[in-house]
């Protein structure tokens, strides 16, 4: 499945070419609980047809209602609404306990400027855009690092960014459901895997394959702060080679799958054989997965995919994860 975001902005910019009217909406200020965080973004048409999300579906609803026409979407400056602020108001639009949330609207996004927008994002490039409220007027520019929404002085300036990444060493049962559960959050997916007859046995179609060795394989992905590198294969000749490749980009999660003596073993060798050392290693996680008693391949793709998350959207997972996944299977009698 494709980034959110870019899905929104992919599907809003071939309506436009389609000279199709259109409103691009963004979640810009909540008050108390909200359905969807502030940045989220969705996108109706004239025929009512929407992409993305800024309410668990009660609030597409009344923009559909007022906004899904040719008549009812009009030439202008972006217009603010909100919602839920009052008790009935929340209650009628399905806003939680409380809830208040404050909307963006843009009419009629300008071709081009989404159009190089969404360029630059399939190119892989970090993108911020700034909207002037009073008139609607874009401007890009490439950012060197992701940056939260910010709306004050009359402008609204989000950053959007190509999709994330995800390079698996090893292509193994469990890289074949971690693969699927990464494409479905949004993940671009490519696994390596030079062993012989690698790509007769691999089955995800929509994830890559390359027989590259692990380190050319991670040093030709060029990871950046929006890409993850998991290494499953159990054999040091493989995974080592990426691990340490990889510790030297900027991929925000780094990891490897075996038990905690396998783990610091591989710690150990890697400071013995390889001049790391304790710093140098200390992005290196593993045993990765969070605690959910995993004990098949699947389970364990789902505890692996909730600790990416979890890195991915800055969450702070207990210290001793490793240890509690551990203790309730032995990784290497299952693979």
């Amino acid at each position: 499945m494709e980034n959110l975001d870019v899905m929104v902005l992919r599907t809003l910019l071939e309506w436009r070419q389609r000279d199709q009217k259109a409103v691009l909406v963004t979640v810009v200020r909540t008050w108390g609980s909200s359905p969807r965080p502030i940045g989220s973004i969705m996108a109706l048409s004239e025929s009512g047809a929407t992409v993305g999300s800024v309410s668990g579906g009660c609030l597409e609803d009344d923009l559909i209602l007022r906004f899904g026409s040719s008549s009812g979407i009009q030439d202008g400056p972006p217009e603010l609404i909100k919602y839920g602020v009052t008790a009935d108001e929340a209650h009628q639009f399905g806003l939680p306990c409380g809830g208040t949330i404050e909307l963006f609207l843009e009419f009629n996004t300008d071709v081009k400027a989404l159009a190089e927008l969404v360029a630059e994002l399939d190119a892989g490039n970090l993108m911020n855009r700034v909207v002037r409220q009073e008139d609607g007027n874009v401007v890009l520019s490439r950012a060197p690092a992701p940056t939260p929404l910010r709306f004050e002085g009359g402008f609204l300036s989000s950053c959007f960014g190509p999709e994330y990444r995800m390079l698996i060493i090893g292509g193994g049962q469990l890289s074949e459901y971690l693969a699927t559960m990464a494409l479905f959050c949004g993940f671009d997916v490519t696994v390596c895997d030079p062993r012989l007859n690698a790509d007769k046995q691999w089955s995800i179609p929509r994830a890559k394959l390359t027989t590259l060795m692990p380190d050319d394989a991670v040093d030709a992905f060029r990871p950046d702060a929006r890409t993850c590198i998991v290494a499953l294969t159990h054999d040091p000749k493989l995974d080592d080679l990426a691990l340490l490749q990889a510790l030297e980009t900027d991929a925000f999660y780094v990891g490897a799958i075996g038990s905690r003596k396998n783990s610091r073993a591989r710690k150990e060798r890697m400071i013995r054989h390889f001049d790391q050392t304790e710093a140098s290693l200390a992005r290196l996680r593993g045993p990765i997965g969070v605690y959910i008693g995993s004990k098949t391949p699947s389970e364990i793709a789902v505890s692996v995919m909730a600790e990416i998350l979890a890195v991915k959207n800055a969450v702070n997972l207990p210290p001793s994860s490793d240890v509690a996944y551990a203790k309730n299977i032995d990784v290497e009698k299952v693979f």
